[in-house]
């Protein structure tokens, strides 16, 4: 299989102008005759939803939430990047471009994060036109924050909520093209099955998580923006019912699916309380901008983090990283959180978390600067854990949050398997090995909103003749009976353990060996232990209740199956790549002061994955050819 990324020719500032101009486009009365399914709701697929809908395509949507209010991308508190350079700083899109492809470890392409950058500045204006209540100055400019991995100010964003004010705006133009019936729109429906015709992605089956039952949808094109898949880990940042199961099942069916292990540990989240936590809660980075992290030089410190005088204090971002300092990228803030706990500095009653402390800022700025800016998170906080974090510092410790590994796409957002798409957190395009904070947000958005209802027009251009796809087609027929029989499976086991229980041990298994670091000893442990759950799994699972009707235990079971497998390559791709990079962090491969030692005469290449059966997958390379950046040590001193 040859990679093709259909990069266009020219300069780096004029590729998307070229394709611009270039690609086929379809005129609205033609795209009248053409249906697209979008899978998955949130900042992605509802602006992708919404504007293919009013550019003329007949547009069916899913969701498994009760709402598209409720997708995740609510949970991306700190903001969104823009290089307007409003600060009058020093930014611009190169400079946001070289800082989001530096932060990637320089393992993503160089036209697709250009493009990403270059977006970026009118994306800002499409939403404040939507009416979303950005933060801003006291003359009416919109206001600006930093995030880490840069030293300029380019992260807009609406106190601590800024991702649930940009769903509010798309979901009220996702409504508005539901109302003009151009969206049918399915709430508590979730995927199981994509279906392929004559090797293209026709269509769907979908279960009604309300009722259970199965239905059949067609369509000439299939948009996945399902999110990413960290719920392998089951402690995550994550909603509950997040999976990754939509693009495992694409995967199967012909999408190669690129650098799985390629997945963040965010810095700043609420420590695990006890061994039956199901859920961990992410505090937003944004307050890394005037909180500073630090652990007690003690290891045996008793005392209250107030009674703790500053020269007993270790602000130990400052000291190894003192030009970013807090600031400093999720990948190097995580590391080295983790080598402070592994030591033994930790803090909280299980020694597993460092202090967050703005008692600062609050002296620099006074409380009432503080609260505007992050006010409902000092309230979540308090809510939560009982303890003002404006009088005492949080307790803060890493937690697997963003994927960057996902479907492979090419420069249209096009998998392998035509006619299916792959748009947000579900694809690996933008952010390399490491994605930079506020990068996630602006991803989603301009895939959805600018990108892709561009691209799929250059695929739909030859279906204009193609007419209605039927699902009485023999290969909806087969994938709806797979479907039947995986659930049959699973319901009549008569095992003893239940679904969440054999998650929780995946997830230890997944964030002892393929989590902040890795060993070749250690992953190759976890693959054994993979693979012995698996079996266990088909053998002593119980799943009560009935397939034909609410069944949430057999939803998680069946997104249990997808993760079981797909763990399996999480850790054969950090196997296979014999480096650090980014996130993936080799113990064997680092410098002699404990940084990523990357290899790119081996290794400058995106790892893409063909499956042929459960547990024997067959590696694809894309090499990444850097025309106008060297790579360079990633050095954030």
């Amino acid at each position: 299989m040859k990679l093709d990324a259909k990069i266009p020719t020219g300069d780096l500032k004029d590729k998307w102008k070229n394709y611009q101009s270039h690609c086929r486009l379809i005129n609205p009365a033609n795209k009248r005759k053409l249906d697209i399914i979008v899978v998955g709701s949130g900042l992605a697929g509802a602006g992708a939803a919404a504007t293919l809908a009013e550019g003329g395509y007949n547009v069916k949507c899913f969701c498994f939430q009760d709402t598209p209010r409720r997708a995740h991308s609510i949970a991306a508190q700190g903001g969104i990047n823009a290089a307007k350079n409003y600060q009058n700083d020093g930014d611009n899109t190169w400079r946001m471009f070289y800082d989001t492809l530096k932060g990637g470890d320089f393992r993503s392409r160089e036209a697709n994060v250009y493009r990403l950058a270059e977006l970026s500045a009118p994306l800002i204006d499409h939403f404040a036109q939507q009416g979303v209540p950005f933060a801003r100055e006291y003359g009416g400019v919109l206001a600006n924050r930093s995030f880490g991995g840069v030293q300029v100010q380019r992260t807009f964003y609406a106190r601590g909520q800024t991702g649930q004010q940009l769903l509010l705006a798309s979901y009220s133009q996702l409504s508005r093209q539901i109302a003009a019936k151009k969206v049918q729109m399915f709430s508590r429906h979730e995927v199981q099955e994509i279906v392929v015709i004559d090797g293209k992605a026709r269509g769907v089956i979908v279960r009604d998580l309300v009722s259970g039952e199965l239905s059949r949808h067609s369509a000439h094109a299939v948009v996945l923006a399902t999110g990413g898949y960290s719920k392998v880990f089951f402690l995550s940042t994550l909603a509950m019912n997040c999976n990754g199961s939509a693009i495992w099942k694409a995967h199967k069916k012909g999408a190669l699916f690129a650098s799985p292990s390629f997945t963040q540990i965010h810095p700043t989240a609420l420590p695990q309380g006890s061994e039956t936590q199901s859920k961990l809660t992410l505090m937003s980075e944004s307050l890394r901008n005037d909180g500073r992290i630090w652990v007690p030089k003690n290891k045996d410190e008793k005392r209250a983090p107030n009674d703790i005088p500053e020269e007993e204090r270790d602000y130990y971002l400052e000291r190894r990283y003192p030009a970013f300092g807090n600031l400093a990228p999720r990948d190097i803030s995580s590391r080295a959180a983790k080598e402070r706990i592994d030591a033994g500095y930790g803090v909280g009653p299980l020694k597993n978390a460092v202090y967050l402390d703005f008692k600062h800022s609050i002296a620099r700025l006074g409380k009432d600067t503080i609260k505007s800016r992050y006010g409902n998170l000092f309230e979540m906080y308090l809510k939560i854990t009982g303890i003002d974090a404006y009088t005492e510092p949080m307790k803060i410790s890493p937690a697997p949050h963003f994927s960057m590994g996902g479907l492979w796409v090419d420069y249209e957002l096009h998998t392998t398997l035509p006619g299916l798409y792959a748009i947000g957190e579900c694809n690996f395009a933008d952010h390399g090995a490491n994605r930079l904070g506020a990068n996630s947000l602006l991803q989603a958005s301009v895939d959805g909103y600018f990108i892709l209802p561009l691209t799929i027009g250059n695929y739909l251009a030859d279906d204009l003749k193609t007419g209605k796809i039927s699902t009485d087609h023999a290969a909806f027929s087969e994938a709806e009976a797979s479907v039947k029989n995986k659930f049959e499976k699973i319901v009549n086991n008569n095992g003893t353990k239940t679904v969440d229980s054999l998650h929780r041990r995946l997830g230890k298994i997944m964030w002892q060996e393929c989590a902040m670091s890795r060993t070749k000893e250690g992953l190759e442990k976890a693959i054994r232990e993979i693979r012995e759950l698996r079996e266990e799994f088909y053998k002593e699972v119980k799943v009560t209740g009935k397939i034909q009707e609410f069944n949430q235990e057999l939803d998680k079971a069946s997104r249990l199956v997808d993760f079981l497998e797909m763990a399996e390559l999480m850790c054969v791709d950090a196997l296979e790549r014999n480096e650090s990079c980014g996130a993936h962090f080799r113990e064997e491969y680092q410098t002699s002061d404990g940084e990523a030692l990357r290899n790119d005469e081996s290794y400058s290449y995106v790892s893409a994955w063909e499956f042929k059966n459960v547990g024997n997958f067959i590696l694809h390379k894309e090499e990444l050819k850097f025309e106008f950046v060297q790579p360079s040590v990633r050095s954030y001193k």
